[in-house]
């Protein structure tokens, strides 16, 4: 008999635990912040360096579109120093919206632009989760 209430108790403070942990975990969404991100998820969507939507903006970068299409290794130092002069005019939580459009628009950056501007976004994620 003392198994028998031992093992019921154990059940219900198990699930008693499990509904609390729960209604713990769950994320209230919250409504848009300055910055755009509404707070429910890990990664806020304006970071996100993958498309989830198909709406091309600009950043006075239209000059870019001659590289359509162009391939990684083609690139003179001119060039590289076009895309590089656009990165380095953009505010840093501007970078990744700007990597979305360049993919939208199917421009091909130089693999040494891509790295600073993932160096940028990386920096920048770090930061924001330190604080």
């Amino acid at each position: 008999m003392f198994y028998l209430i031992a093992g019921l108790l154990l059940i219900f403070i198990l699930l008693i635990s499990f509904f609390v942990s729960k209604k713990d975990t769950k994320k209230d969404v919250g409504t848009s912040t300055a910055q755009g991100c509404c707070g429910a998820h890990d990664v806020c969507e304006s970071e996100n360096l993958l498309n989830s939507s198909a709406t091309v903006v600009y950043y006075e970068d239209e000059e870019l579109d001659a590289y359509r299409d162009a391939t990684k290794n083609s690139f003179t130092d001119d060039q590289i120093e076009e895309f590089r002069e656009v990165l380095y005019s953009l505010k840093e939580e501007e970078v990744s919206g700007w990597l979305k459009s360049l993919q939208l628009r199917n421009v091909t950056i130089p693999d040494i632009i891509k790295e600073e501007a993932l160096m940028i976004v990386a920096e920048r994620r770090y930061r924001k989760e330190a604080v």
